[in-house]
């Protein structure tokens, strides 16, 4: 049997956004590995990563704990997850590798480049988003830039998920014969989406706030570049009744709940942690918002668009691919949460059944099953 590996540096990248691809690898009769660091707890819980690797088991795919880092500086680290991965290409003899996330990507590339199925293996590395952009540190952007040219060089397959980034790979090099793909995302279960139902009166209950609240909603890890910070600043000046809601874990916690003390509105936020009935939260809420500072092409917007929710978003690569010339989502500038002040107390209550409409149609281009023949054909 064909052999294969799903690479990401943590586990929530595989069980977020790579259930539908290991299942379409094993339709296409892989036997399928997964490596990442599984002792990363800083996005998923512990019993939230043993439950993932549960359901991989139950599927028949093999797990193996890499020690990779996010962070560039940790060497030692970096060296140490380069050995485990080429020890284990050079024991498991894969014919098709797929690896995600920029740091463990290159080291994956690099291990590849000097294992011992170099010349019999072919390898797919899909981008989430370069770190290099426009608007960036133009210091960052030849770093980053420089990285992804180098780990193309031992590429088959590049998969980028926007257009901007989609133009910057094609100016790579890839291996003889490599190609660049453009995959808008990992695709949206539209069908699931809509056999879910909101019920606003609960989850006011829940956060012990009245029904007629206005809530605001974010969906996203709690860290800098999500930049929920952004929308905190906002509630001081907003109408007591707006509360806002951050579904995610992070480092970042105490620091916003702090913030949220200081600015005596700790009453009106709420970090409900990880959730795994986002979808019902985001159809109980009235805006979403996405003040991010940097996005490949965001999952959980799109399925707030699919949910007919108001979007106010910040203008950035990825979200600009989403929204372009849509007259129901208000692009701010991330930096500056006054633009997200005005965009609140400017969307209009009274086109909800337009907005609905608008965003639930357009939302549909980005369905799983679009992206699942796109995948799939990639993998053959």
């Amino acid at each position: 049997m064909k052999k294969m590996l799903m690479v990401a540096s943590v586990p929530s990248m595989i069980g977020q956004f790579n259930m539908n691809n290991i299942r379409l690898l094993l339709e296409l009769k892989y036997d399928v590995d997964v490596a990442c660091n599984f002792n990363d707890h800083s996005v998923w819980s512990k019993e939230k990563i043993v439950q993932l690797k549960d359901n991989l088991a139950a599927l028949n795919v093999n797990t193996y704990q890499i020690d990779f880092e996010r962070s560039m500086f940790k060497v030692s680290n970096h060296i140490r997850s380069y050995k485990q991965m080429k020890k284990l290409m050079n024991e498991r003899k894969y014919n098709l590798i797929h690896t995600h996330t920029p740091i463990s990507s290159l080291i994956t590339r690099i291990a590849f480049k000097n294992s011992q199925i170099f010349n019999k293996c072919r390898i797919i590395y899909t981008a989430h988003g370069f770190h290099f952009f426009e608007g960036n540190n133009p210091l960052k952007n030849f770093l980053f830039r420089n990285i992804e040219r180098y780990g193309a060089r031992y590429t088959d397959t590049l998969i980028t998920i926007n257009k901007e980034d989609y133009e910057a790979a094609k100016k790579f090099k890839l291996r003889k014969n490599g190609m660049v793909e453009y995959v808008p995302g990992v695709g949206i279960d539209i069908d699931k989406i809509d056999s879910i139902q909101g019920n606003k009166e609960e989850l006011c209950k829940e956060l012990n706030i009245p029904v007629d609240s206005i809530l605001l909603l974010s969906v996203g890890e709690l860290n800098n570049n999500k930049n929920h910070k952004a929308v905190i600043e906002c509630l001081p000046e907003l109408p007591n009744n707006i509360h806002y809601i951050i579904c995610g874990m992070g480092p970042l916690r105490e620091q916003y709940d702090e913030l949220a003390r200081k600015l005596r509105v700790i009453d009106r936020l709420h970090l409900l942690g990880y959730r795994n009935d986002a979808i019902k939260i985001m159809k109980a809420s009235d805006i979403f918002i996405f003040p991010s500072k940097r996005e490949g092409l965001s999952v959980a917007l799109m399925e707030a668009m699919a949910c007919g929710l108001p979007c106010i978003v910040s203008n950035i690569r990825g979200n600009t691919d989403l929204v372009q010339k849509q007259p129901y989502i208000h692009l701010c500038n991330p930096d500056n949460s006054k633009d997200f002040f005005k965009e609140i107390i400017n969307i209009d209550t009274n086109k909800q059944k337009e907005i609905y409409l608008f965003n639930t149609n357009n939302a549909k281009q980005y369905d799983v099953k679009k992206i699942d023949k796109k995948m799939k054909h990639i993998y053959q």
